[in-house]
């Protein structure tokens, strides 16, 4: 049975170049880059390469760059590293934090709120996902030290108005971290030599933190980054050797870095280039992909409706809810014909639990507990997306007897 992946939120595989430009790291080139021998070396100028190189793609310098063990530690750098920084610089202990963002940033709030005694603000969502730059305005305090937000949601793929929420957290003076891991390699994420997103009005809008994940973009897992602008001030989560200068001790993941880079080349070249199958600029033509499928889905499946932003979303991101039918044994049933998809967030499958995504949208626990959601690749053909709406379709009626 071939296998139809539409959980490449979740995951993407490892693409081949990837793999060949680590091996050499994992093998004969295997040096520690803070060792001072002829092996050291050339692991350190192998790792400042690929540093180099993830910068000139995401548009920053590559001083900016953090690498880390991925976007959970991306985020709680970001999180943890930045309010507290601030507030030793003297802001107040309160923090606002999007109530629809990843458990890396809500655990990392939490530990803030539990440990430093900081006070922790949730930014609503409205019924598509997507944050108000008003209401934003309404919880922030002339101190406030940190505003957290995601540049789209991982569960309902709504993309957030990310540089009108930085200009409005700007005004009172506080920092700004974002999650860009399900973002980066679809669009950019800190573009611009300004290394940040753009300005407009006279005020800044550029992020202090920006997080992505190597293996959302066929680099290997255990391998992101944090974006920072240069010199800014934030407080290491990790302690040891001081290694990426001062920010984040641990040896370094070389192997890990090239593969990073060579996956963010890759994933932007294909952005900027055009959709084999019709010529149309990728983003375009997936995007147009992914309307046809949201509507197949409402036509095949009684009750299914989508969830998130209709337009502002991610372009290879279709999200629902099918009451009357169970998420999980949706799922089930969809594995069992061959088709990989999710209920959400990875990182909460197994709990019997409804989204809390959708119940900051709104949605009652019974509804919320019914999410799917499908998330694939530039490479995913409309063949195969037309083949999981009829599986879809085919399984749901079966579950309704």
């Amino acid at each position: 049975m071939t296998l139809i992946d539409l959980d490449q939120a979740a995951t993407a595989s490892v693409r081949r170049p990837v793999l060949e430009a680590m091996w050499p790291h994992l093998t004969g080139e295997y040096g520690n880059p803070s060792s001072t021998h002829a092996l050291g070396r050339r692991a350190a100028d192998a790792l400042e390469d690929a540093r180099s190189r993830i910068a000139r793609v995401l548009g920053v310098r590559a001083a900016q760059v953090v690498l880390t063990s991925g976007g959970t530690e991306a985020d709680n750098l970001g999180v943890i590293g930045l309010a507290l920084a601030a507030i030793a610089a003297g802001r107040e202990r309160h923090i606002v934090v999007g109530a629809i963002e990843h458990e890396a940033v809500l655990a990392a709030a939490a530990h803030l709120e539990r440990w430093h005694d900081v006070e922790v603000s949730r930014l609503p969502v409205d019924a598509v996902g997507r944050y108000s730059p008003s209401t934003l305005a309404d919880l922030l305090r002339p101190g406030t030290a940190l505003v957290a937000v995601q540049h789209a949601n991982n569960e309902v793929g709504t993309v957030q108005p990310v540089d009108e929420l930085v200009r409005t957290a700007r005004a009172v003076g506080a920092r700004v971290h974002v999650d860009a891991v399900q973002t980066a390699g679809w669009m950019p994420v800190v573009p611009a030599a300004a290394g940040g997103f753009p300005a407009s009005s006279g005020v800044d809008a550029r992020p202090d933190g920006v997080a992505i994940s190597g293996h959302k973009l066929g680099a290997p897992k255990g391998v992101g980054a944090l974006i920072l602008p240069t010199g800014a001030p934030i407080e290491p989560v990790l302690h040891g050797g001081g290694q990426e200068r001062e920010r984040r001790s641990g040896t370094e993941n070389v192997a890990g870095a090239v593969g990073l880079a060579v996956a963010l080349e890759l994933a932007d070249a294909e952005r900027r280039g055009l959709d084999p199958a019709s010529g149309a600029p990728l983003a375009t033509a997936v995007a147009a992909r992914r309307d046809a499928f949201v509507r197949a889905v409402v036509q095949e499946v009684p009750g299914a409706a989508p969830t998130g932003h209709p337009t502002d979303r991610l372009p290879a991101h279709a999200s629902f809810v099918v009451p009357g039918v169970g998420g999980e044994p949706l799922l089930i049933a969809l594995d069992d014909a061959g088709v990989l998809a999710s209920s959400g967030s990875a990182c909460a499958a197994g709990r019997d639990e409804p989204s809390p995504v959708l119940l900051a949208m709104g949605c009652s626990p019974e509804v919320a507990r019914t999410a799917l959601r499908f998330t694939w690749g530039a490479s995913t053909t409309q063949d195969e997306l037309d083949r999981a709406v009829e599986l879809l379709a085919r399984s749901a009626a079966v579950l309704r007897g």
